[in-house]
């Protein structure tokens, strides 16, 4: 997106004259509203919505946009749940790894081409087998090994080494690691995670062979929010792939792999540009 542009996003009550309210504020500042999403979850009575604006055309920057839409978001009843984010600045994102590096390849493709926009600040992998693809593309690498029986140290270091970038982005690139919960709260809404889509049904090791003996027709990938809950966070995305009865293991975890790559990098995509909304455990993404 070359037009910088304000995103507004907020949840709320549903009541009468909502979309009033926020199209009047806005159109007495000036604001031009370039994009606009809205829904109401029936079940809830909760109410969402993402409008963006462009920057040009308000006589003051974010900060003062910010600061008049905290009155709006008060008297609709939003409380912490509205955020007002700039398309100027460029997102910033830490990535975590293992040894498997079908999704960093993947997303590493997508920003030295550009069809990424992001920053990626870091690396950073309990194993050191993709540190020479991560420091070919000019991005720091680091390895943080995780001894058995003193995980608690290698995740402080890798607090440490997440915590200084500030990211807009924590992302579990098949990182096989489990977040204690502190860093999962820590990291609330910002710590995006990929998994393949056996779960719960093949647990375990060898989850494509278990598969390939049940003789499953279908494999996916869900993209979903982190939290203590192992892999139960709420969903952003998830995609799927046939699969037949001529394929092999080999196949099958080639075809996982693609879909993971994917639905990752389109869960990544739609987080950065302030497209998710989280409502307990459910997303509204717009």
């Amino acid at each position: 997106m070359s037009e910088r542009r304000y995103v507004i996003t907020f949840g709320c009550p549903d009541r009468t004259g909502i979309v009033a309210r926020v199209s009047s504020f806005l159109a007495d500042a000036g604001g031009w509203i370039v994009e606009a999403a809205y829904h109401t979850d029936l079940d809830t009575g909760w109410f969402f919505t993402r409008q963006e604006v462009r920057a040009d055309s308000l006589p003051f920057g974010v900060d003062e946009l910010r600061a008049r839409f905290a009155e709006v978001a008060a008297s609709l009843s939003a409380e912490s749940n509205w955020r007002v984010e700039d398309t100027a600045e460029r997102r910033r994102v830490v990535i975590l790894v293992s040894k498997e590096g079908h999704c960093l390849y993947d997303l590493l493709g997508r920003v030295a081409s550009g069809e990424l926009d992001v920053d990626v600040r870091a690396v950073i992998g309990n194993h050191d087998s993709l540190a020479g693809i991560t420091r070919a593309h000019g991005i720091p690498f680091h390895h943080v090994p995780f001894p058995p029986g003193d995980k608690a140290a290698a995740f402080a270091e890798v607090r440490k080494l997440v915590d200084e970038h500030d990211p807009h982005a924590v992302v579990l690139a098949r990182f096989m690691q489990i977040l204690p919960p502190d860093l999962c709260t820590e990291w609330t809404g910002r710590a995006v995670n990929i998994h393949h889509s056996f779960l719960p049904s093949f647990v375990g090791a060898r989850p494509y062979h278990q598969a390939h003996r049940r003789g499953v027709k279908l494999i996916g990938a869900t993209c979903h929010y982190v939290t203590a809950d192992l892999d139960a966070g709420p969903i952003i995305e998830q995609d799927v792939i046939r699969v037949d009865h001529g394929d092999s293991v080999p196949d099958l975890v080639r075809k996982g792999r693609d879909i993971e790559k994917v639905t990752l990098a389109r869960g990544l995509r739609w987080h950065l540009e302030g497209r998710v909304l989280v409502h307990g455990n459910r997303t509204v993404v717009f």
